[in-house]
């Protein structure tokens, strides 16, 4: 491959750190479509001839059909998937392989296949995106009324509904599916043509292969277009940041599987036990979901380090980028995988839900309230009056509104018997009617808004 240059070849320890086939292989379907499409160009721009290209199609047809059937072999002495499909190639229909790499580089040739690679994996992440959202919505839809505790520090704050909670998260992953959506947009553009770095003599049409290969547009400079790996920083940017809200998602349902919350039960099937407790019924798949986020952002930060202080234009270094994304996009689709299949099959418990709304003085702040509709006291002062009565109703182990009146009249005689109908658990849900707020009629609203966005109406 290095033709005349060297007088012997690379020592094993070279061949070892040097080869990429081993995780390279994976573009296998990129690299071959690329190809596919350069030499047909070639053939159109009259840089080899006609039955040059269509050989070449045919042997890359038929190495596609071997890779797709028995997997790519790893030769590490040929280096990369490029090189290991140009020899197979050669094999097939001899010479004439070697007018494919005319007017491309390797450079070019990797940094067009990983932005195939890496728009692939923004598609299924897409993919598995919306499908944990219709499962979100779905459930939501169920529980628009089903009241629990909202917590703030994790201590009970004020009653919500489950439904509300659960769309909190699919607001999360429209801003993720927003962020995939925004990076593919800006990766879509063909570095094919670029060459080395410097461009080529040849008379290519780089638009040719761009709308081939499905992208807007080639890249504007061919120092960049070899080099830039914003297009995988940002794809695992964008995967860091949903992997952070599927743990804290995945954190919650851990919670609420312990027996002091018991809130919800996860499904057999993605659920673990022990070895030596046979009572043990473990949310394994959501302790790994949470686990995975680390990897997923570990792999954004090795990326990162990778490419902090490479010169223009292409350097080894490079090789590794492809790793990490690798993982962190495997990774990814399992996770959005196994918390669909949690949500879709979870089963909520919500009278246990609703008891623990009706503890811890949730509705306190819905007396301040009631102090301001009702008495017009100013907040801060309902504020005060509303702390003694919890300071009460705690003292006397009631509710708060199991507190006689009488002695809610002794903090405050401006409070009266129409008090009560504003402590409930439903009456506080109820009231919270502002747009976005957790009333089930807002529920109901944002969840037909979603159905619609998600084409499921």
């Amino acid at each position: 491959m290095w033709g005349g240059r060297f007088a012997g070849g690379p020592s094993a320890i070279m061949r070892e750190i040097n080869a990429s086939i081993p995780f390279d292989k994976a573009l296998w379907r990129q690299d071959i479509a690329a190809s596919k499409a350069h030499a047909a160009m070639l053939a159109q721009q009259g840089i080899v001839s006609a039955a040059d290209a269509a050989a070449i199609a045919a042997g890359l047809e038929t190495i596609a059909g071997e890779y797709a059937a028995h997997g790519v072999p790893e030769n590490w002495d040929l280096e990369d998937i490029h090189m290991v499909t140009e020899s197979r190639l050669a094999e097939l229909i001899g010479a004439t392989a070697g007018r494919l790499h005319t007017a491309r580089s390797r450079n070019d040739q990797v940094a067009t296949d990983f932005r195939l690679w890496v728009r692939d994996a923004i598609d299924g992440a897409e993919a598995g995106l919306k499908a944990l959202q219709i499962a979100l919505v779905t459930r939501a839809d169920e529980h628009a009324a089903s009241i629990m505790p909202g917590f703030t520090h994790l201590q009970v704050a004020q009653p919500v509904t489950l439904g509300h909670h659960l769309m909190a998260y699919y607001e999360m992953l429209q801003r993720d599916r927003s962020r995939f959506a925004d990076c593919r947009v800006r990766l879509n553009q063909s570095p094919l043509g670029s060459a080395a770095l410097a461009g080529t003599g040849f008379p290519i049409d780089r638009d040719i292969t761009a709308r081939a290969l499905g992208f807007d547009a080639p890249t504007r400079n061919s120092l960049d277009g070899v080099s830039d790996r914003d297009f995988a920083i940002e794809y695992l940017t964008s995967a860091a940041q949903c992997a952070l809200h599927l743990s804290r998602l995945a954190e919650e349902l851990i919670i609420w599987a312990s027996q002091p919350f018991g809130f919800v039960t996860l499904p057999d099937s993605l659920s673990t036990g022990s070895s030596i407790m046979p009572q043990k019924k473990n949310p394994d798949a959501a302790e790994l979901v949470r686990g995975h986020s680390g990897r997923i952002v570990g792999a954004l930060t090795s990326l990162m380090v990778t490419m902090k202080g490479l010169p223009l234009a292409y350097s080894k270094d490079m090789q590794d980028d492809k790793v990490p994304v690798f993982e962190a996009a495997g990774l990814l689709d399992l996770c959005l995988a196994a918390m669909t299949g949690m949500i879709a099959g979870a089963t909520f418990r919500t009278t246990r839900m609703r008891a623990a709304a009706e503890l811890g003085y949730a509705t306190a702040t819905d007396l301040a309230d009631w102090l301001v509709r009702q008495a017009g006291i100013p907040f801060r002062e309902a504020h005060h009056i509303t702390g003694a009565a919890v300071k009460l109703a705690e003292s006397c182990g009631l509710s708060l509104d199991a507190v006689p009146l009488t002695d809610l009249q002794a903090i405050d005689p401006r409070i009266d018997e129409r008090v009560f109908a504003a402590l409930s658990v439903d009456a506080s849900v109820a009231s919270r009617a502002s747009y976005g707020g957790t009333a089930p009629d807002q529920v109901k609203a944002r969840v037909a808004e979603a159905r619609l966005a998600l084409g499921l109406e």
